[in-house]
């Protein structure tokens, strides 16, 4: 059972237990993020996400390749991913069509720190240097908006149609966050990208919320400790906070709770987790 929250305009729903698999579907991005197993919800999604090559979170991309091809998707799925790991992407690839016996190809694009790529018309993805054991990325997704410049507001519309005509660039254009993803990272990739405290929504990872794990621990597997958003919690200007990539250690009918006690109460207002509607058990 797919995981769903409504976070104002925006949808997200999937899976994530930290190490197991994680799968997110944003549809109004028409937008995955990393595909450690593969929902069907996922398959009719134009562009994927991936953050790193690690089997929890890109080893169904060949299952979720089959789906569409059983849909009959005809257009390749666009997937995103550090460029370091593109060539091992499309190696794995070509030995599960040859398995297949049938072709599972992609459009792959690979992404360097501080590099973008365009969505859609007005829409862009920006990847960030995130801190894993293999090479890792965070994205932030924007708009850039074309306003009329502030002296040029106000003025009559046959002079902004005349200035328009010569060339004039009477536009400025802004950006607007509009969602961050980071997992499989040390904290410190919100330090090196403070873009991602300024995103509508931000999800990111918590992989570990107590005392259970040590932060000695934590650090070794390149993961985030709650302490660690605790002490940046006047920093996260996101309306829209969710936490996710959970340790299998805790139950989700005690996330919530942990959160509850431990974030202060400004942010927690804020914070959605990535748990079962039931909180009975993690699916599988």
């Amino acid at each position: 059972m797919l995981t769903e929250l409504k976070l104002g305009d925006m949808t997200v729903r999937g899976l994530s237990v930290g190490g197991i698999y994680t799968a997110l579907h944003v549809p109004q991005f028409d937008l995955g993020l990393d595909v450690g197993l593969a929902p069907r919800t996922l398959a009719g999604v134009r562009t994927l996400l991936l953050t790193h090559g690690h089997v929890d979170h890109v080893g169904s991309l060949g299952t979720l390749l089959g789906i569409r091809a059983l849909q009959g998707q005809r257009s390749p799925l666009r997937v995103i991913m550090p460029a370091e790991i593109v060539d091992a992407v499309q190696h794995s690839l070509e030995a599960t069509s040859a398995l297949q016996h049938w072709p599972l190809t992609i459009e792959a694009v690979g992404l360097r720190a501080g590099e973008e790529t365009p969505l859609g018309s007005d829409l862009f993805v920006r990847a960030h240097q995130a801190f894993h054991l293999v090479p890792c990325l965070a994205y932030e997704v924007f708009r850039r908006v074309r306003k009329l410049h502030p002296s040029w507001v106000g003025r009559p519309g046959n002079e902004i149609a005349r200035a328009r005509e010569a060339g004039e660039d009477i536009f400025a254009v802004t950006e607007r966050p509009e969602l961050a993803y980071a997992t499989d990272t040390l904290v410190s990739v919100l330090d090196h990208a403070p873009a991602l405290f300024a995103a509508k929504t931000l999800i990111i990872e918590a992989t570990f919320l107590d005392g259970r794990k040590s932060m000695e621990a934590v650090h070794a597997g390149c993961h985030i400790h709650l302490d660690e958003l605790i002490a940046r919690a006047e920093q996260f200007r996101n309306e829209h906070l969710v936490l996710m990539h959970f340790s299998q250690m805790y139950r989700p009918d005690e996330v919530n709770g942990i959160l509850d006690a431990r974030l202060p109460p400004a942010l927690r207002q804020r914070t959605h987790a990535l748990v079962p509607a039931d909180n009975a058990n993690w699916p599988g």
